[in-house]
């Protein structure tokens, strides 16, 4: 599966990973929120609920350009540079091209939707 975000003038596309997390946040789309930045290396994304937590597993190849879905605020996480994989994430995706879409700072309403 995979998704299409936009904001502002920018588009950019993640492929989703296989799991009840994923496929949650996937019957939710199409979708519009905002997106905002946050610390110095990601920009987040509030959801309208929660999502189902079944997608959980320990991982150590967390990378820039990964899609999280943060259990602590019930939020969506966009890494665009590095970060620490920590029990409270669940990988969602990783983007497909390069990162700098996530770099441009601000605050956008966000538009995400399924790609066929």
């Amino acid at each position: 599966m995979r998704i299409r975000c936009t904001f502002s003038d920018q588009e950019f596309t993640y492929l989703l990973n296989d799991n009840a997390t994923t496929h949650d946040f996937v019957s939710m789309l199409s979708l519009d929120l905002t997106i905002s930045d946050f610390s110095t290396n990601e920009k987040i994304a509030y959801l309208p609920r929660r999502l189902d937590e079944g997608g959980l597993i320990n991982y150590s190849d967390e990378a820039p350009g990964d899609l999280c879905y943060f259990r602590g605020w019930g939020n969506l996480a966009f890494f665009y540079d590095t970060y620490e994989y920590r029990g409270d994430l669940i990988r969602l995706g990783k983007i497909e091209g390069p990162l700098n879409p996530l770099q441009v700072k601000g605050e956008f309403p966000l538009h995400i939707e399924l790609l066929a």
